[in-house]
């Protein structure tokens, strides 16, 4: 036993460890953060499906190489540029998008959160919901269609680009004053973030789902399409019944009250509060103690 502990000790003395200094610590951090960036920008954009396309493709490349498929493997180097460039282009969009994004974060405070009290982080305000109730419900009262998508995670840029720019704050008059018959946005999605509308007349996918009543026209299937393609929030106003609708997840839930859609968005809110001023009482009571041991 003492043996093999000596053998193993003198193999760990001829071990080479890497010296790790200041530098190659700054640059282990800034790779996990860019890193971390461009994982989260995946998730919240529509990249994320093609992305899991791509590692599929890889995945059976790996299987090629492991299992010696020369052929394939042949074929996949001599489209290896190609598929490059395709990316490139394919995604084009979104480098812009993350770039853009990229110069108006402020690094540091997202880093090192300074900031005393407690942040609510919300999706909206409570003022955003009960707008957006009493302008469905004023709706469904005279009978004004209406087809309305709230984004969550997802960004729907690409929705986005179909219509209008509006980019207002968000009042029930506003909405209504848009869905208002022969104005000239009335026709479409209205598509909101956070607390604004941000375009009109947007384009929607219609839902192939055969479960879906036949007595439901465009307007639902469009809201049903759009829930199952991202995870956003599509409230329909009924234009023949007055009825309000509320489309996520792809299922359609029909004939919702008030209080029943004003607890759909509130849990689409997603409100939390987030105490940032541990770091700071941190810091001070380390700073209180320091001096006490001086006195």
């Amino acid at each position: 036993m003492q043996n093999i502990a000596g053998n193993l000790v003198e193999m760990l003395s001829r071990i080479a460890f890497p010296k790790v200094g200041i530098i190659d610590i700054i640059q282990i951090a800034l790779i996990a953060f860019f890193v971390y960036q461009f994982m989260v920008w995946i998730k919240y954009t529509h990249a994320y499906t093609l992305l899991k396309g791509i590692l599929v493709v890889l995945l059976f490349i790996l299987v090629a190489y492991i299992f010696k498929m020369n052929t394939i493997l042949w074929i996949f180097s001599n489209l290896a540029s190609t598929l490059i460039v395709g990316v490139i282009v394919i995604f084009q969009p979104e480098l812009r998008k993350v770039l853009e994004q990229l110069g108006q974060k402020k690094i540091m405070s997202a880093l090192i959160p300074f900031d005393a009290g407690k942040e609510v982080k919300e999706r909206f305000t409570d003022k955003t919901i009960s707008e957006l109730v009493k302008a469905c419900f004023d709706m469904g009262e005279v009978k004004t269609g209406a087809l309305i998508v709230i984004e969550q995670e997802e960004k729907l840029t690409d929705y986005i680009r179909t219509g209008i720019n509006v980019d207002a704050i968000l009042t029930s008059q506003l909405l209504i004053n848009i869905f208002e018959h022969n104005t000239p946005l009335h026709d479409g999605a209205v598509i909101v973030r956070e607390n604004r509308i941000v375009a009109a007349t947007c384009y929607l996918p219609l839902s192939d789902n055969m479960e879906l009543s036949k007595q439901l026209g465009t307007r639902h299937r469009a809201g049903v399409g759009i829930s199952e393609q991202t995870d956003s929030v599509t409230i329909i106003v009924s234009e023949e019944t007055g009825q309000v609708s509320v489309a996520q997840n792809g299922r359609l839930i029909r004939g919702v009250s008030s209080a029943k859609l004003r607890e759909i968005l509130v849990r689409a809110q997603n409100k939390q509060v987030v105490d940032n001023s541990k770091l700071r009482h941190l810091l001070k009571g380390r700073m209180k103690h320091e001096e006490e041991k001086t006195h």
